[in-house]
């Protein structure tokens, strides 16, 4: 029986499931000079106005569509092609079911809602800015913005921050959303009171082909508040979600280099896909000495394919319905292992202390995995912690996002 110098400590000290506390909500990029230091540039005091097109410092490729311009809307998205000033949001995909129909639009939407800039509060905060601090950057503020009509009770403040990576890929592209503060959902005219209620805002992408699109959680529903409160960077960084863009998608799963990210929650990291048997998975949880994958919903794990870490060389433990139990076997680096029958829990251990693995890294330890039968897959991953006698201390981070699907809603004309 394999037993690494990992997994004896682990049964001299028993195992332990670590989550991290969360942090204060991540500040917005600033320095940039104006007098709000978000830039000198911005769209006027206004509802549901967008800018003239802006040329990007550097191109996009935004699934399969190469962008070198693009509009700031005033409701809290970016488009290509052509300016929105839709206020109520749709559910992606955008189809051409809505009143004004909204087909064919690509959109970056770090919060898509009925913004309203009218109001002036006096300290030239409650509006929306752009600048391109760099040849490779361009940040867009919605600085502590109301809500339609003229409201200013409730302000919410974040950002998009879009940054070229043409060193990973020509058009390649990152996509950074930064929530500050959140404390309104929805304006009068969408069905809102007080800046609730009605149809909530939207966060997420669309390319505007009506099959790539990706709705973060709480999407219109009153949980997109949480989107300051959670992450899907690392427990320790609230309100910021980071996305790559690579040869022209967001992550899928497909490849290794391209997996599925979780959403940290206190439960581990959750991952919400659908599969077909024996279709390969990629997630991407972070981990410190071992991990666990929990199948709360669907098809089991058939089989599972680990990445090389450390001497690549792990322990596979087996859940009896009660405990865990070690199998026996040895799992190595690049070798697929499946399974006699479907697994609905399988623990990894062996990961080296000394490997040192970066737990925010996003890419630190990419894991394959296959499943019985087709369906929605809901998996939990937790990460295994220990005491150890080293000088840093390990906690569980994550990443990750979900995938959600809504119905469509028609907006309502304002009065």
């Amino acid at each position: 029986m394999h037993v690494s110098r990992l997994s004896r400590a682990i049964l001299a000290a028993g195992v332990a499931l670590c989550a991290v506390a969360p942090a204060r909500a991540v500040d917005l990029l600033s320095g940039f000079g104006g007098p709000r230091d978000y830039g000198t540039e911005f769209l006027f005091r206004n509802d549901d106005q967008s800018t003239n097109e802006i040329a990007l410092p550097f191109s996009i490729d935004f699934f399969g569509q190469q962008y070198n311009s693009f509009y700031v809307n005033n409701n809290g998205n970016v488009t290509f092609g052509s300016a929105l000033g839709n206020y109520t949001p749709e559910a992606f995909p955008l189809s051409s079911g809505g009143e004004e129909g909204l087909s064919g639009i690509p959109i970056i939407a770090p919060y898509w809602a009925d913004v309203d800039t009218g109001a002036d509060p006096g300290d030239d905060s409650n509006l929306a800015w752009v600048f391109s601090p760099n040849a490779n950057t361009v940040v867009v503020t919605w600085d502590n913005v109301g809500y339609y009509s003229q409201h200013n009770d409730k302000r919410n403040d974040f950002q998009l921050v879009l940054r070229n990576r043409a060193e990973t890929g020509a058009g390649n592209f990152d996509i950074d959303f930064r929530y500050r503060k959140l404390e309104w959902t929805t304006g009068d005219a969408s069905g809102g009171d007080g800046g609730l209620g009605g149809t909530p805002a939207q966060a997420g992408f669309d390319a505007g082909n009506g099959i790539n699109f990706l709705m973060l959680p709480g999407s219109r529903t009153s949980d997109v508040l949480d989107l300051v409160n959670t992450s899907n960077v690392a427990a320790d960084t609230p309100g910021l979600w980071t996305f790559a863009v690579r040869n022209g998608a967001l992550p899928d799963g497909a490849t290794a280099s391209n997996p599925l990210m979780p959403v940290v929650t206190e439960a581990g990291w959750v991952f919400e896909f659908g599969v077909e048997p024996g279709q390969r998975v990629f997630v991407d949880p972070d981990v410190a000495i071992g991990y666990d994958f929990i199948v709360d919903g669907g098809p089991n794990i058939a089989s599972i394919l680990l990445p090389m870490v450390g001497d690549g060389s792990y322990d596979l433990w087996l859940w009896n319905g009660t405990d865990w139990v070690q199998s026996g076997d040895v799992l190595t680096a690049g070798v697929e292992y499946a399974f006699l029958t479907g697994q609905q829990r399988v623990r990894i251990l062996g990961i080296e202390i000394e490997a040192n693995v970066d737990p925010t890294n996003p890419t630190a330890f990419v894991t394959g995995l296959t499943f019985d039968a087709a369906g929605q897959v809901s998996l939990r991953q937790v990460a295994v912690t220990v005491a150890v006698p080293e000088p840093e201390t390990w906690a569980m981070l994550g990443l990750g996002l979900v995938v959600l699907a809504a119905g469509t809603a028609r907006s309502r004309r304002k009065n």
